[in-house]
């Protein structure tokens, strides 16, 4: 299926916390010099118009990137990401959201490789037109280009497949965001078996996975399932906006489930997640956990 076009929720809560994360998971790897490569498994289009278009129609971004737009006491590492989208909007008027591709693009350096996949057939035109205008904008401003050379690869197909022939990096460094629809079951196995073949051919890379909180029981089950794979380590953080409604449906809680995080992340996420519950919240029922694990040991094989 192929009906999902995420400037519907451009903005909204769950991308805060998404890409909230991803910039900290971004900035955190960009501290050593040596090069890193993130993977965008399925990237979408890139940059979304606020103000027409299909993040019009049911205003989304009202739930989350626009009551963060003005406040003056931003947690520092919030604030950073709030400074990414402001550097997107020059008027100081809230009109264009990054998606984690531009998101990715603004922190990564010189020589790290960014490697974009997108499935829609409308979403990579636009993705692909998103990043010759950046490139245009570089050359007037007399700055680096984005996706000349090796930096960037946009490239049209399945990302749960193509991830396989990129692993591991070069530099053996680097992250992989899984960020699907979710619009059919399938989605859910096929994050974890992704997962279980990337951490064969990387177990030292960096996986973060969003997902859906929903009622359905493979939303509820992925995240235990994510526990169990092999890792240094997991780290699960999930951010709700209100209860659930009384029909089950529309999304008020999202989650980021992070395999071999960064060791400064809990803390920073101790100090964000409380302040987007008191700013993000609709009622009682707003809330945020975070749990973390060890280190899981790959299953022994026994010898024939």
């Amino acid at each position: 299926m192929l009906s999902y076009r995420h400037a519907f929720h451009a903005g909204n809560h769950a991308d805060v916390l998404k890409h909230f994360v991803f910039i900290q998971l971004l900035q955190y790897l960009g501290q050593k010099d040596t090069a890193y490569t993130c993977i965008d498994t399925h990237a979408g289009a890139g940059l979304y118009a606020l103000d027409g278009g299909y993040a019009s129609k049911n205003a989304e971004f009202e739930t989350g990137i626009a009551p963060l737009w003005d406040k003056k006491d931003l947690p520092a590492a919030l604030a950073e990401y709030i400074d990414l989208v402001k550097d997107l909007n020059p008027s100081g008027k809230l009109r264009y959201y990054p998606g984690s591709p531009y998101c990715a693009d603004k922190i990564m350096r010189e020589q790290d490789r960014l490697r974009l996949f997108e499935l829609h057939p409308s979403e990579i035109k636009i993705l692909s037109e998103n990043f010759r205008k950046l490139d245009a904008h570089a050359a007037e401003q007399g700055k680096r280009p984005t996706t000349r050379g090796k930096r960037v690869i946009i490239s049209s197909g399945d990302g749960f497949d193509g991830l396989k022939a990129l692993l591991p990096p070069p530099s053996r460094r680097g992250m992989v965001l899984i960020d699907p629809p979710y619009e059919v079951k399938d989605d859910y196995r096929r994050v974890k078996v992704t997962l279980e073949d990337a951490i064969k051919r990387f177990p030292t890379g960096t996986y973060a996975v969003w997902y859906p909180v929903l009622q359905r029981p493979e939303s509820r089950q992925l995240p235990e399932k994510l526990k169990r794979l092999p890792s240094n380590g997991w780290l699960n953080v999930t951010l709700s906006i209100s209860g659930p409604n009384p029909d089950g449906f529309g999304l008020h809680s999202s989650g980021m489930f992070i395999i071999n995080p960064p060791w400064t992340l809990a803390a920073t996420l101790k100090e964000v997640m409380p302040y987007l519950v008191n700013v993000l919240g609709k009622d009682a029922g707003a809330h945020f956990s975070i749990e973390s694990g060890d280190a899981v040991a790959p299953p022994v094989r026994r010898e024939k």
